[in-house]
């Protein structure tokens, strides 16, 4: 499943212009239809241009700067190398040395060459004809896009699978070759001596630039899981050659800095993870780690509240003391209670780093979840969070995959490609930027019927409200359907409260927002009660049934709900009320901290409520509310409210 929130060129294309193909291992593979009359021609073109030994380089001018960390911890489409035009009629020479990390599972931990039009990645009209890596892997997916056709991809060292052994071989001096003087002819040569992979497209480059023509073309390399130091190229890049001369730091950016960090953790603590970008003279940049940053907070790291970072740095490219410092700030929140994560705070956690515990969405049920969404601030839409469908064994993997949904309307998965997937927006860029403090409202319900149906409602950090819906998804065991969270390059927070929080709030003094439960459907929701302790049986939450209007008080009300399994309300008087236990006493001491259901049944004319709490003491009790009448069918809400006490959504 590796790198699947980055493939498919198929997907929102419309949409997503600007992310056209970010793809590696899985995606779906295209061809240019090449027929089959041109392989005569392939390898004729192949050997006259490959010959037997490495060519000698002309023109090469120094370029030295380095992409990718040296502790080959840089992930897929996290660093860059500069971008590299070349005119029709004219042939590139890039030398870099490539270090493979030695503890390296996986074949694709190397390197991939992005070939695009001349537009700047993520500029508007950006294109890519595809990428092609060093590894050659026929039956996975070492080239990818919609003008590579991998039947013209030849190298004498084959990988079976991608976790093949003999990564290692790929390692050392790399001459990389584009070479475009024959106008009929594209082709590519990778070698380091040992290892030699070509391309030959024996027809004219498509032609994706918003000119119309298909001159100049751009390349850039991106490395997965190693290192790249670059030496030579023979055309200047964008940007210019960089010197092999010690440089002055310039100016950097800082990552990985914690949105909020509770009370009391060190410094050296909450800062472990920071690293920075930092620029240094002729253009060249390079990724330091905390351990050679100084940090300084303003006002100080002990109060709550806003807090700014300042972060210096003192070193020179190889590594001297510079002439001056240069610093960086980024602000942050000191806060006294953090609430339930999926994700490291600094948004450093990678593709399904983190997950949340599996939630059993029965038959029948809509499961709804609120949260906070928060990101890195990056370019990539898929840097948020994700829905997982599947069954309940974890230990299945893919296999027990239904689907995978990202934040941004797209996804994957055994029952994903039966499903309808429609947004209510197309402005991607404006959405990006609004996810970081996003809050979002999650629907999954299994229909029954073998299908599923995922909502999410989005109010982004613009006020702005975007919507997302993905219908029929197939599911093959309606019995054994399950939803979970996790993430990628971001975190979410269960941040949604009602009630103060030292349980100060009186009766009524906090209400959630509504829910509304269509006729025929059951909704469900899930939180964690805390109460203030006292001997009150009702000192807990409270459902409330009512009409839409909130206007309306008590008139609109159904019913009210208590927790001790009580309530009042113009159709409470016609419902049965149950509990599975009498000993109240150990209930109410249960019930701060309690995990609670909360299902709510609409009939049309009545509506039934089932309570279940998991508490503290941990036995369950479980409360029913059965006929609760005069319900208007189209017209039912669902809402909590407090008193003494206060309640997080789960």
């Amino acid at each position: 499943m590796k790198n699947l929130n980055k493939i498919a060129t198929a997907f929102c294309a419309a949409a997503l212009g600007m992310l056209t193909l970010t793809g590696c291992e899985g995606s779906e593979l295209y061809s240019i239809g090449a027929p089959d009359w041109i392989s005569d021609r392939v390898d004729s073109i192949r050997n006259a241009q490959q010959g037997g030994d490495e060519e000698e380089l002309v023109g090469m001018q120094e370029d030295v700067y380095t992409v990718g960390a040296a502790d080959f911890s840089t992930g897929w489409w996290a660093a860059f190398s500069k971008y590299y035009q070349i005119p029709d009629g004219e042939k590139l020479n890039v030398v870099f040395n490539l270090s493979i990390n030695p503890n390296a599972t996986n074949t694709y931990k190397n390197f991939a060459m992005i070939i695009s039009n001349d537009v700047d990645r993520g500029g508007s009209g950006y294109k890519e004809y595809g990428a092609i890596r060093y590894d050659n892997q026929p039956s996975g997916n070492s080239e990818w896009g919609d003008y590579i056709d991998r039947s013209l991809i030849q190298s004498n060292l084959t990988f079976g699978s991608d976790t093949d052994k003999g990564i290692e071989k790929l390692a050392g001096r790399v001459v990389v070759t584009i070479d475009r003087t024959d106008p009929n002819v594209f082709f590519v040569k990778i070698s380091n001596g040992t290892v030699i992979k070509t391309y030959t497209q024996p027809t004219a480059l498509a032609a994706l630039n918003p000119d119309g023509t298909n001159s100049p073309i751009r390349i850039f390399f991106v490395p997965e899981g190693s290192c790249i130091n670059f030496l030579q190229a023979n055309i200047e890049p964008i940007g210019g050659y960089t010197s092999a001369e010690d440089k002055q730091p310039v100016s950097m950016t800082l990552r990985g800095v914690p949105m909020k960090i509770l009370q009391g953790t060190s410094a050296e603590e909450a800062f472990a993870n920071v690293t920075a970008t930092v620029q240094y003279e002729q253009g060249v940049t390079k990724d330091v780690t905390a351990d050679e940053l100084s940090f300084t907070t303003i006002p100080d790291m002990y109060s709550t509240g806003k807090k700014t970072l300042v972060a210096a740095y003192n070193k020179t490219y190889k590594g001297e003391g510079a002439a001056k410092s240069i610093m960086a700030t980024a602000e942050f929140m000191v806060v006294d209670k953090m609430y339930t994560c999926v994700g490291a705070s600094d948004n450093s956690s990678p593709f399904f780093g983190d997950r949340s515990g599996l939630i059993k969405v029965a038959a029948g049920e809509t499961f709804v979840s609120t949260f906070t969404n928060y990101n890195a601030g990056g370019t990539n839409n898929w840097e948020n969070f994700l829905v997982v469908l599947s069954k309940g064994d974890l230990g299945l993997g893919a296999d027990g995959e239904y689907a995978v949904l990202r934040a941004d309307n797209f996804g994957w998965g055994n029952g994903y490609g039966t499903c309808t997937a429609t947004c209510s927006h197309t402005d991607w860029d404006a959405w990006r930027a609004a996810m970081n403090g996003a809050k979002v409202t999650t629907y999954v319900t299994n229909n029954g019927n073998g299908t599923a149906d995922v909502k999410f409602d989005i109010v982004g950090s613009d006020n702005q409200s975007y919507t997302q819906t993905y219908t029929g998804i197939t599911v093959s065991d309606p019995n054994d359907f399950y939803m979970s969270f996790t993430i990628e390059k971001s975190h979410i927070e269960f941040d949604d409260v009602v009630g103060a929080e030292d349980n100060s709030s009186p009766f009524f003094g906090a209400r959630s927002s509504l829910i509304q439960i269509p006729s025929g459907k059951t909704y469900t929701r899930r939180f964690v009660n805390y109460s203030a302790g006292g001997t009150n049986n009702w000192e807990n939450y409270l459902l409330v049934l009512s009409k839409g209007d909130l206007s309306l008080g008590a008139d609109g009300e159904y019913a009210v709900l208590r927790a001790d399994n009580f309530g009042w309300g113009n159709g409470y008087g016609t419902c049965t009320a149950t509990c599975s236990h009498t000993d109240w006493d150990a209930w109410r001491n249960a019930m701060n901290g309690a995990t609670v259901t909360v299902s709510v049944t609409n009939h049309g004319s009545t509506a039934d409520v089932k309570c279940v709490s998991e508490g503290v003491d941990g036995n369950t009790y479980t409360q029913t509310y059965t006929g609760i009448s005069t319900i208007v069918a189209g017209d039912l809400w669902m809402s909590f409210t407090i008193e003494k006490a206060h309640i997080v959504f789960e």
